[in-house]
Order: structure tokens, then C-alpha cells, then sequence
């Protein structure tokens, strides 16, 4: 078992299911059984994850002190996440709508409020992180100041940049720059994906770097092995929504990868971790303990 620390968002999550895209217009809709709410957001579905495999989760994150403030508390409670470090700092917590098809494609809408003006109280943060053996640092701005602070520990940052265009990005540029275990998707690369994860390891030169590939699997290059290659996408039961598909890989990765220090195996079991994760609606549903995933890999 290992000790984590989760440093990233939490949002109430509405989920609708719709016939495809684009939606025609029509004023009203009834789609029964099609619409959702739940507690989700990266860090929450990091934590889950990490958590439904056998970590010890150690969350940071903000919420407000209103109604969905106490849903994200019944849930923490209920999915057995520690809530020690998951501060009422803000007044409204953020949401998110996220539309899907019978195909798996969705269309993600977020509103964080003001969560992005925030800080982490620096004490709080100095409790969560002693002991801990890795930190995933989700790139929400509140975990910025935090990578300087990781690094100095020696602890080893695990971050997803997730849709990303430029090696400049200046979102994203501290978090590529931080990071031991870097992790993005391929959605919006300006070039082939070899060919970006080559210029983002002379850049940034992570130890290990995944480009997500959707339904072609995943590519991955390790610093040490001069290792760049594929691994293909594995299917474990009906696509229903690719939501927090990525997250789901970036979790499973982190936990197997944090137990033996072997890539290559740590990213195939991911591999089969999402793929079995997005037969469910919800971005932070569908996860399977580490004995059910690994009889699946065994299969």
C-alpha cells in the first residue's frame, strides 16, 4: 500500500445522456433514466481510484459551504476517502455538465467558480505530505505552489496535463517542467504524437511521459530505457461514456507504478483499469479493485 497525496478539484457533476451529436433543438427533452448528479472532478476521481485499489489517499482540495459542499462530505464519507484535508474555504462549490452519446463521445462543460483565485493553507498542506511516498499534483491552480514544495521533499510528482497544444502552454508549462510521471491526452497535440512526446521529453525530461490515445491505447516514453512505444487500447465490456477515462489511466498507472517502480506493466494493467472504467456514466464510477483488475489482466 501506498501513500498518496491528491491534490486537485472537486465538482457536483450533472451527466446527460442525449441520441447524438450535434442535438437538434426541441424545447423540451424526457430523457428518463438519462440524467445524473454525482461528486466528481479529478482529484476526486484520482482519489477514488487510488483509493478503491488500496492506497492511502491523503486529498487536498476546496469546496464551498453550501448544500453541495455537504454532498461532496456524504460522498467522501461514503467512498471511504479521508476528508482531513478537503477545506469549506470557498462559498460555492464547482460544477460541471457533461453531455454523452451511445458512442461514448461526450461533451464536458465546467464552471469552477472561483476556485481558481484560491490558495492552499501551506500548514495544512505540510501535514498531508509527511510520510507520503508520491504526490499526484492535479493542475488546478491551487496545486501550483505546491510542485516547488514537493520537489524540495524529494517526494515524486505524478501530474495530468490532460488536453495540450503547445510545449509553451503557460498554464501548464510549471506542472510539465515539476513532473517525475507526466501524463496528457492526445486530443488537441499539433503533431503526431511520437513526434510530440520526442520534443517533450528533450523539453521537460520527465522520467516517464503517456500521451493517452483514446481507443489506439496509449504511448509512452521512459527517460532512463530510451523507451518510446504503444500500447495498444484492450476492450473489457460496452463503452457507455469515455469520461474520466484519463483519469482512470493516470490513477492505475500511479498505483502500480508507486508498488514495483515497472512502467511498462504499470501501464498495460492501466490500460485495462480504463477500459473497464468507462462502462459506467459517471466520471468517477466504474473503478475496480486491484485483485478483480488483476484477475482481468491474467484473462
Amino acid at each position: 500500500m501506498s501513500r498518496v497525496l491528491v491534490s486537485g478539484l472537486i465538482n457536483i457533476e450533472v451527466t446527460l445522456r442525449v441520441d447524438g451529436f450535434p442535438i437538434p433543438y426541441a424545447p423540451v427533452h424526457y430523457p428518463f433514466f438519462g440524467i445524473d448528479a454525482s461528486v466528481s472532478g479529478v482529484g476526486y476521481n484520482v482519489s477514488k481510484a487510488l483509493t478503491v485499489l488500496g492506497n492511502q489517499v491523503r486529498f487536498l482540495s476546496l469546496i464551498g459551504s453550501d448544500i453541495a459542499g455537504q454532498m461532496v462530505r456524504h460522498a467522501l464519507a461514503r467512498d471511504g476517502i479521508p476528508e482531513d484535508f478537503v477545506l469549506d474555504h470557498v462559498e460555492k462549490t464547482a460544477r460541471s455538465v457533461i453531455l454523452y452519446d451511445g458512442e461514448g463521445r461526450r461533451q464536458i462543460h465546467v464552471d469552477l467558480k472561483d476556485i481558481q483565485e484560491q490558495r492552499y493553507p501551506v500548514a495544512r498542506y505540510q501535514q498531508a505530505i509527511a510520510g507520503c511516498d508520491l504526490a499526484a499534483l492535479c493542475n488546478v491552480n491551487f496545486s501550483r505552489p505546491l510542485l516547488c514544495m514537493t520537489r524540495e521533499r524529494g517526494i515524486p510528482i505524478a501530474t495530468d496535463v490532460h488536453t495540450v497544444a503547445d510545449l509553451d502552454d503557460a498554464y501548464n508549462a510549471d506542472f510539465m517542467a515539476a513532473a517525475d510521471i507526466l501524463f496528457m491526452s492526445d486530443e488537441a497535440l499539433p503533431c503526431p504524437p511520437e513526434e510530440w512526446i520526442n520534443a517533450l521529453t528533450r523539453r521537460y525530461a520527465p522520467a516517464i511521459a503517456v500521451v493517452g490515445l483514446g481507443g489506439q491505447g496509449a504511448l509512452m516514453a521512459v527517460r532512463q530505457d530510451g523507451f518510446v512505444g504503444r500500447v495498444p487500447a484492450v476492450r473489457t465490456r460496452p463503452v457507455v461514456n469515455t469520461i474520466g477515462a484519463g483519469d482512470a489511466l493516470f490513477s492505475a498507472f500511479v498505483h502500480f507504478y508507486a508498488r514495483n517502480g515497472n512502467p511498462y506493466q504499470a501501464l498495460e494493467k492501466a490500460t485495462r483499469f480504463a477500459s473497464y472504467k468507462i462502462g459506467a456514466a459517471g466520471a468517477a464510477d466504474g473503478f475496480l479493485e486491484e485483485a478483480a483488475l488483476e484477475a482481468l489482466f491474467r484473462k
